[in-house]
C-alpha cells in the first residue's frame, strides 16, 4: 500500500491541502473544516485520477486500485490547533501548556508562528490532554 503525504496548512480562515510527490499532476484542496478538508482531499484525489485515465495520461495503477492511504502533516502550527475544534479548546491547551491563551490564539489564527520549542511545548500539552483523557476507565 502506497502512503500519499497530503500537507495541510491554514491560510485565510481555511484549510489548504496538497497531495505529495507520488501523486502525478496538482491536486488542491480548500476546506472550512480538517473534516470536511478530509472528505474533500478524498473525492478529489478520485475526481484527479478519473479525469487523468479519460485524459489517457499514464496514471500508476496503485492509484487506479485505489492502494493507498493518506498520511495526514499539519505544516504550521495554526493548521494543529485548528484542527481540534470542537475535541478541545484553547483554554484547555493554554492550561496544559503553561503558554498564554491569547497567544495560543494568535498562534491558531495564523496572526504569529511559535518557534519550533515553543511548537513542541504546544504538541507536548496536546498529547498530555489525549493521554489524560485515555487514562479514564
Amino acid at each position: 500500500m502506497q502512503k500519499i503525504k497530503v500537507e495541510v496548512e491554514w491560510c485565510n480562515k481555511n484549510f489548504a491541502a496538497t497531495l505529495g510527490g507520488n501523486v502525478p499532476g496538482v491536486v488542491l484542496v480548500t476546506a472550512k473544516t480538517y473534516s470536511k478538508l478530509k472528505k474533500e482531499v478524498k473525492e478529489s484525489l478520485e475526481f484527479h485520477i478519473q479525469g487523468m485515465i479519460e485524459d489517457g495520461d499514464e496514471v500508476p495503477q496503485w492509484l487506479v486500485d485505489g492502494d493507498y492511504e493518506f498520511k495526514w502533516c499539519l505544516t504550521d502550527t495554526a493548521s494543529l490547533l485548528q484542527s481540534l475544534e470542537g475535541m478541545t479548546t484553547i483554554a484547555a491547551i493554554a492550561r496544559a501548556t503553561g503558554i498564554n491563551e491569547r497567544l495560543l490564539s494568535n498562534y491558531a489564527n495564523g496572526f504569529k508562528r511559535p518557534s519550533a520549542k515553543q511548537r513542541q511545548k504546544i504538541l507536548d500539552g496536546i498529547h498530555a490532554i489525549g493521554q489524560a483523557l485515555l487514562s479514564i476507565k
